[in-house]
C-alpha cells in the first residue's frame, strides 16, 4: 500500500494529540509512508502553534517528524487549477479541494481525512477515509 494513501492535515495535528486513541489511528496510517502535500506541513504548523500552543521549535520539530515518514509533494499550478475544479463540481472548501486534488495528482485511492465526507468517492479514484470512525 506505499504511496497509495494521502494524509490531510487534520491527521498530522491528531500524531501530538493527548487522545492516544486516535494518536495510535493517527500514527499507524504513517507506517506505509504516505503522500502529503506541502500544504499539510504548512497547515499542521499553523494549527500546532495557534491552537495546541506548541512552541515554535517543537512545532517545527513535529513536521519534521511528519516529513522524515511521509511522501512530500509540492503544489504547484496544475494542482491549483485541479483544485478549482474539484470545488466548483463538489462543492469542498477551496483548501480542501488543495487537498483532493494533490491527491489525484499523485494517483492516490485513498484520502485519510477527519474534515470530509467519510466513503465519498472522488472522481472515481479516490475514496476518503475518516479513520476515526
Amino acid at each position: 500500500m506505499k504511496g497509495n494513501s494521502f494524509i490531510d492535515s487534520n491527521i498530522c495535528i491528531y500524531l501530538f494529540d493527548s487522545d492516544k486513541k486516535k494518536s495510535d489511528i493517527a500514527y499507524s496510517l504513517f507506517k506505509n509512508n504516505p503522500i502529503i502535500s506541502t500544504q499539510v506541513i504548512a497547515e499542521s504548523i499553523n494549527v500546532l502553534i495557534k491552537k495546541l500552543k506548541f512552541t515554535k521549535q517543537t512545532a517545527f520539530d513535529s513536521a519534521n517528524f511528519i516529513m522524515n515518514n511521509t511522501d512530500i509533494k509540492l503544489i504547484n499550478t496544475t494542482t491549483l487549477k485541479k483544485a478549482f475544479e474539484i470545488s466548483l463540481k463538489y462543492n469542498f472548501s477551496f483548501f480542501d479541494s488543495m487537498i483532493i486534488a494533490s491527491a489525484l495528482e499523485n494517483n492516490c485511492t485513498i484520502l485519510y481525512s477527519e474534515d470530509m465526507h467519510h466513503n465519498q468517492l472522488i472522481e472515481n479514484k479516490l475514496t476518503i477515509i475518516n479513520p476515526f470512525l
